[in-house]
């Protein structure tokens, strides 16, 4: 075997070209420069063997020795290009995809083995091969740079576009970044064949190679070969060209007005490479993709979904050293929807659970609530009816306390009431395990005052749900003045075993969700008694990238519970002399309530719910508050994003976040904190202001800005100001 270079070896072997994707530098291949040079050399090798000796190169093998197949591109490196580096990217790119071109018209039979994960850049190697085998398994095939703020550049919309048709490509593969498991994608057409274990692989790339000797079409992509017609008809098909008009329309709506730029760049680039050649629409793809990575976006949401996560995922909040102990036995206290939907989510991951509530009725509707769960599975087809019969039969539900006997771990969601949950906490801990995790699905209440119901207050900690359970991917875990790193380290083990992302606070009224939360829903009522129209908050909401709108999440919650939340911080405050002024975003919700109108729950609230129709806001909010206040629709969506980051930086000062990762991914996955940002932080050190300046001083002045119109309560913290004077920033 000869190496002509470290990151991709080249060697031939009984006529088969083998090339190795195995960079000695990394646990994972990536597209960065040691893999750029050796990609071209193994492609120069393998055209020179064919042109010595024809007969000696009947086909070639693409491989790699890691774990997986291939991780995609260099992220570090494009996070670091800006736009001065844009020529230089966009060369570096095209040079990859013209050694990739090289590869599927050489001339012989190309097969991807893949052994382990291709994502990104990984799948868009083997779709430059002829014929793509993968081991069956639990691994991930896919496609999923547009939730990073990317496109596949590296050929995949070119390529996919070409191999499954326009609409198939866009919806099945592209626009929604799917990953795919190997089975899955042999579904989509992105693999062709699966084999059961990695020692197969080889011998069936060699066996597809002979078996396909004598047809010269083997050795050709299907866009290559003579009278190709592309699945669906191209843009100047009759049946296409009438459904393209809908194409811009459709994602918009799915995206709600929102400004993610990647989606709509990669409509772009699949609709205009399909009316041209290969080539050009390969320079298309590659001109939007560099468009896209010297962008803020990407910046904002690569940081948060990829290193923001990688750094969650690593149990960076976690103890160390402290072994890990999965969870066998949970006992769910209070079964009402959060409490059914945790212990359906437990009994998901394969956990016994003791449902217990004060009747054996109310227990029995909490098992309910998870049969109608599974049930929809079923439905689905996601689950058979025999997986659906063994989880629900891991659900005991009870009203007797005897049942938590041999239960590990507690988490109780009952009502918000320290009275109510001192006491269901110290009647479990009577009867659960001697060293049983003891956790509150509180929202609000501190963990160090519920510590004190119990006689181990070291082993209570907050494990915060977000609902619905079952669709939420957050746990919040707070760290009470006298929870130990051992509890710590069990309840974030807990939030993943239940395939949860948990990030790790302290303990504070509030903590941290709950109160940005309370920051964007009250600014939003805030904005309604202040006279501007309501449909243009929730518009603004939409536009600026929240996934929900502020005034239908705050009927969702109640418009009781601020009330209730405000009158015991008011509480607090007199009883420890500090002066407490109300926020003029309570006088909203008093009239409302007043008028009967309660939220959601209660039938009507900033919203109306007729029983035959869709909701709609209530035209009587014009009568209580007007609403035809003109202000620019910037400035809604900066209030509502500016209130959260806000916030979150008087909880970064206050020692409630423990780190960056945690406030971006939290603020996402928990509280709607609008994606494209990157999170509550990531928006303060990313901020890009309309003239283009970026970074926390243009977020202070942005800030400064809006107190100045709307309020001191939009001023930029000290803290923010100092950063912005240093040049200091929370990364």
């Amino acid at each position: 075997m000869t190496d002509l270079a470290p990151a991709v070896r080249f060697h031939l072997d009984e006529g088969i070209a083998h090339l190795v994707l195995d960079d000695p530098a990394q646990s994972a291949n990536t597209m960065n420069p040691a893999f750029r040079a050796a990609l071209t050399a193994a492609v120069d090798a393998l055209a020179a063997a064919i042109a010595a000796d024809p007969a000696s190169v009947r086909g070639a093998v693409v491989s790699s020795t890691k774990k997986t197949f291939f991780a995609g591109g260099d992220l570090v490196a494009l996070l670091a290009t800006g736009s001065a580096g844009a020529a230089a990217l966009f060369a570096e790119i095209e040079g990859i995809k013209a050694d990739l071109r090289r590869l599927e018209t050489i001339g012989r039979p190309v097969v991807a083995a893949i052994g382990g994960a291709a994502l990104g850049g990984g799948l868009e190697i083997a779709l430059a091969t002829h014929h793509r085998i993968a081991v069956d398994g639990r691994y991930d095939v896919g496609l999923p740079e547009v939730t990073l703020g990317l496109l596949p550049g590296g050929g995949g919309v070119t390529r996919t576009v070409r191999m499954l048709g326009l609409q198939a490509a866009l919806t099945g593969v592209l626009l929604e970044g799917r990953r795919f498991r190997p089975a899955q994608a042999r579904e989509a057409g992105l693999v062709d064949e699966l084999v059961p274990s990695p020692d197969d692989l080889l011998p069936a790339a060699i066996a597809w190679i002979d078996a396909h000797a004598d047809d010269p079409e083997a050795a050709a992509q299907p866009w290559d070969r003579p009278n190709y017609r592309m699945p669906g008809g191209t843009p100047s098909t009759p049946a296409l060209a009438a459904m393209l008009p809908a194409f811009p329309a459709t994602l918009r709506a799915k995206l709600k007005g929102a400004r993610y730029r990647a989606p709509r760049a990669i409509l772009a680039a699949a609709v205009e490479g399909a009316q041209v050649g290969f080539e050009t629409a390969s320079r298309i793809e590659s001109r939007l993709f560099v468009s896209l990575a010297t962008g803020q976006q990407f910046r904002n949401m690569t940081q948060a979904f990829f290193f923001d996560m990688q750094a969650i995922g690593s149990g960076a909040s976690r103890p160390a050293g402290i072994p890990p102990r999965p969870v066998t036995r949970l006992a769910v206290l209070g079964a009402g929807m959060m409490g059914a939907g945790i212990a359906y989510t437990a009994a998901r991951a394969g956990i016994d659970v003791v449902l217990k509530d004060v009747t054996t009725d109310a227990a029995e509707r909490g098992r309910a609530h998870a049969q109608t769960l599974l049930d929809g599975l079923v439905a689905n087809g996601r689950l058979s009816v025999g997986q659906r019969d063994e989880t629900l039969a891991r659900i005991t539900p009870t009203a007797d306390a005897a049942a938590l006997a041999g239960c590990d771990a507690v988490v109780e969601a009952v009502f918000e009431s320290v009275e109510l949950k001192h006491r269901v906490l110290a009647e479990a801990e009577a009867s659960v395990l001697p060293d049983a995790l003891l956790g509150s699905n509180t929202s609000t209440l501190p963990i160090s005052v519920l510590a004190e119901g119990v006689q181990r207050p070291e082993d209570v900690i907050g494990i915060h749900f977000f609902s619905p359970v079952d669709k939420m991917p957050l746990i919040e875990i707070i760290v009470g003045a006298r929870t130990s790193d051992a509890a710590l380290a069990r309840a974030f083990d807990l939030a993943v075993q239940l395939k949860k992302t948990p990030i790790v606070v302290n303990d504070r009224r509030g903590f941290f969700t709950s109160r940005v939360f309370g920051s964007l829903v009250m600014e939003a009522a805030r904005m309604v008694g202040e006279g501007i129209d309501p449909v243009a908050i929730e518009r603004a909401a939409s536009l600026a990238g929240f996934p929900g709108q502020p005034l239908a999440m705050l009927d969702e919650v109640s418009l009781e519970l601020p009330q209730k939340i405000e009158r015991e911080a008011q509480r607090l405050a007199e009883a420890s002399g500090t002066p407490y002024e109300s926020s003029p975003a309570m006088r909203v919700l008093e009239e409302l309530i007043g008028a009967g109108r309660r939220g959601k729950a209660a039938g009507a609230g900033f919203y109306e719910y007729p029983a035959d129709g869709r909701k709609h806001l209530w035209p009587g909010l014009a009568d209580l508050f007007g609403g035809d206040l003109d202000v620019p629709l910037a400035d809604i969506e900066d209030r509502l994003t500016f209130a959260m980051s806000n916030e979150t930086i008087r909880v970064w000062d206050e020692g409630v976040l423990r780190t960056v990762p945690d406030a971006n991914i939290g603020s996402i996955l928990g509280i709607g904190f609008p994606p494209l940002l990157g999170g509550a932080l990531q928006h303060v050190d990313g901020y890009e202001a309309a003239d283009g300046s970026l970074g926390v001083a243009a977020y202070a002045r942005r800030s400064r800005e809006l107190a100045d119109r709307y309020g001191d309560h939009l001023a930029p913290p000290a803290s923010l100001v100092e950063k912005a004077e240093t040049g200091a920033t929370y990364r």
